[in-house]
């Protein structure tokens, strides 16, 4: 069974149609990475995965269990909204870190929130906070980052304040990790280090991983599959090679032709 299925998936704003009616599987362990144009839906899209804008139309699945479907209000109940966004982690563009907090709290917050309605907090409140930090502790230690879990994002560089944001997204153990063009906001010559740590993830955990990348290289190492979205929909999808090698339409041609040529 597919641990993502996305049927139909259609959003507009008003008049306008950003998604015009997205279809698409992943199997666990799959990497998918998006590619395209911008203003081709791939953003929108993958916030309509993580509940952050609401579909317009559309079903989303997530290892067998319905989180949404336009035409069943029961599944967009405001109330159920933060358990199905657990599902998903999702690492921005700009990192989005907090910047009060050290490179350890910013890991450590969503487990303490969290922690805080079990009914047995109060009871183990001690066990359970130095659980949360020994988590943080392995999770910055697996993004390289353990020799600066007690600074704060101002004295991280660009590339250590999205591997915090990583490892911040894995905290709470999603069954899918999103990025949203993870290495745009960074010079060419640290977003190797971003691309890397996404790269070993891949690797050791086999993690189920959304990719939107302008990172053609990237994408063709690491991706399972790749799709190429246009104007709302889905033009194009399979294997990275197929695509990378043999594009079938025209359209990918040109922008393979634009992108790899920049």
């Amino acid at each position: 069974m597919a641990i993502l299925e996305v049927q139909n998936l259609k959003k507009h704003f008003d008049s306008t149609e950003v998604l015009r009616g997205i279809d698409f599987s992943l199997e666990r362990g799959e990497v998918l990475s998006i590619i395209g144009s911008s203003g081709s839906g791939k953003t929108t899209l993958l916030r309509c995965l993580n509940f952050l804008e609401t579909p317009s139309e559309g079903r989303i699945i997530v290892d067998g269990e319905t989180l949404f479907d336009a035409a069943d209000p029961a599944t967009q109940q405001e109330a159920d909204i933060r358990r199905k966004r657990l599902r998903f982690g999702l690492v921005f563009q700009s990192f989005n870190l907090f910047p009060q907090y050290t490179a350890r709290e910013n890991v450590m917050l969503a487990m303490q929130l969290l922690a805080r309605e079990r009914e047995d907090y109060r009871k183990n409140r001690q066990a359970i906070s130095a659980q949360i930090g020994e988590t943080a502790d392995r999770l910055l230690d697996e993004v390289g980052l353990s020799d600066k879990r007690g600074l704060y994002p101002h004295q991280l560089s660009g590339g250590q304040q999205q591997r915090v944001a990583i490892a911040r997204a894995l905290a709470l153990n999603p069954d899918i990790l999103c990025f949203d063009e993870p290495t745009s906001a960074l010079d060419p010559e640290i977003s190797g280090e971003v691309l890397n740590a996404i790269r070993r993830l891949a690797d050791s955990r086999h993690m189920t991983m959304v990719i939107v990348t302008h990172e053609m290289g990237f994408a063709r190492e690491v991706s399972s599959r790749v799709i190429f979205m246009g104007d709302g929909r889905i033009l194009e999808e399979g294997p990275p090679e197929q695509l990378f090698s043999a594009p079938k339409t025209e359209r990918l041609r040109s922008f393979l032709s634009a992108v790899l040529q920049a």
